[in-house]
């Protein structure tokens, strides 16, 4: 969530003027008066804060600045419209910036940091404590206010202090996993935290648990203690299939690349019934008994999937997805299977990766081998619009499976034919020198 910290010390008063400067910015003539506008004030929240922000905070507040400037230019359309942009239209961009669904919601939460009411500030020093795994502030702060438990964020996204846990969908700058995470957790949940409470994050939805949350989320994953905060949540009842029975937490996982969370929640009971998961998670056996051919699936397997996953309810379908993802986890014998069975080895996922792009990102070389020969597309593009040999230069940069020898895998796709006149740099001197050697362009 792109939002803006609050700086200590937040002043109302300040807040009033700035929005004011914001619409004589609006109206000037001086078409960078807005950005300076934003500029000075990003400059100011960092100035004031305890502590100079992350890279991953500064990009986030660069990102909520410059849709403030994108708002203010799409109220001044057309440019005579001088009118166009209020003091209302200034309080709503400040407050949303900083994680508000409106300025009276924002000065409510000032007023509470810096007035006689107690609780905004408590929650604030709560979810601090949280993300900063001081549990003795956190024991603290709940034995004085045990209420908090059950406490909820005035921003926007109405997250519980358990849901901070998981990093994801909360604001930016508190989107960070300590190492102590699972004690924070259990501590949460033995004082009697809602394990499947429902948040507002991203639009809301019957799938925002802190389960799913978790398991989508890069933050606990870098720490190291994504499947073990897993482990805590089931350990303390959370819906292994979520809330309204659909999966959606291992296919969530899954999604998102988390294949560590994904077999925990296999591990702790999650169900494995659908063609899509299992053969994500490598279980052929399963797979074997779940599909009769490339479009067909055995009576009475379900057809799962999370809305967001947009997949059709139709058999064939879900046994392509099947396909593709069985390449991203490097599921050789599933993917085999599969295509003996027919599937399409040019079919797609979400992002629009075939079975190459993730046979030949990952560097299984048989594989890539096996789909190349069943007539697997070479040059379909992914949503960033990558080729296999552009996605695959992509993951050696950014995405390097260790053990992997990119170089020959480029050259493979070379030798199959794959078009290198069309491939784009990747930034890297190796391989857009060894891309070039095969007559890319410059």
């Amino acid at each position: 969530m792109d939002t803006l910290p609050l700086p200590p010390r937040a002043n109302l008063e300040q807040y009033k003027k700035r929005a004011k400067d914001l619409v004589a910015a609006a109206h000037g003539n001086d078409d960078d008066a807005v950005r300076a506008w934003a500029r000075d004030w990003l400059e100011s929240i960092a100035r004031l804060l305890e502590t100079p922000p992350t890279p991953f905070v500064q990009a986030s507040m660069e990102r909520a600045v410059a849709h403030i400037e994108q708002r203010v230019r799409e109220k001044r359309q057309p440019v005579e419209a001088t009118d166009a942009f209020t003091l209302a239209d200034a309080h709503f961009l400040i407050a949303e910036a900083h994680g508000f669904e409106n300025w009276a919601a924002f000065v409510r939460h000032l007023e509470r940091l810096i007035g006689s009411q107690r609780e905004g500030n408590v929650f604030e020093s709560a979810a601090d404590a949280v993300v900063a795994g001081d549990l003795a502030t956190l024991e603290t702060l709940l034995q004085r206010e045990p209420d908090l438990i059950r406490a909820r964020s005035t921003r926007v996204h109405r997250a519980t202090l358990l849901h901070y846990v998981a990093a994801n969908g909360v604001e930016d700058f508190r989107q960070k996993t300590p190492p102590n995470a699972t004690a924070i957790a259990t501590f949460l949940l033995q004082s009697g935290a809602a394990v499947d409470a429902l948040a507002e994050t991203y639009d809301g939805g019957w799938w925002q648990t802190t389960m799913n949350l978790l398991v989508s989320s890069t933050h606990p994953a870098g720490a190291g203690v994504q499947s073990a905060l897993v482990d805590v949540l089931a350990d303390f009842g959370a819906a292994l299939d979520g809330v309204r029975n659909d999966e959606s937490p291992v296919m969530t996982a899954l999604d998102f690349g988390y294949i560590d969370a994904a077999e925990t929640l296999g591990r702790r009971g999650a169900r494995i019934d659908n063609v899509v998961t299992a053969a994500a998670l490598g279980r052929l056996d399963l797979v074997q008994r779940f599909v009769l051919d490339a479009n067909t699936l055995r009576p009475n397997v379900p057809l799962v999937g999370p809305p967001w996953l947009r997949m059709p309810n139709e058999p064939g379908t879900h046994i392509e997805f099947a396909l593709v993802w069985a390449c991203k986890f490097a599921r050789a014998d599933v993917a085999e299977f599969l295509l003996e069975a027919g599937v399409n080895p040019s079919a797609t996922d979400g992002y629009q990766m075939t079975p190459l792009h993730w046979a030949a990102g990952n560097g299984c070389v048989g594989l890539i081998r096996r789909l190349v020969a069943s007539g697997a597309a070479l040059e379909a593009k992914n949503t960033w619009g990558g080729t296999v040999l552009d996605s695959t230069a992509h993951f050696a940069i950014h995405h390097a499976v260790k053990g992997v020898d990119y170089p020959a895998i480029l050259e493979m796709l070379i030798a199959a034919g794959a078009d290198v006149m069309g491939a784009y740099p990747s930034g890297d001197t190796a391989i857009d020198e060894l891309l070039r050697q095969h007559g890319a362009h410059e």
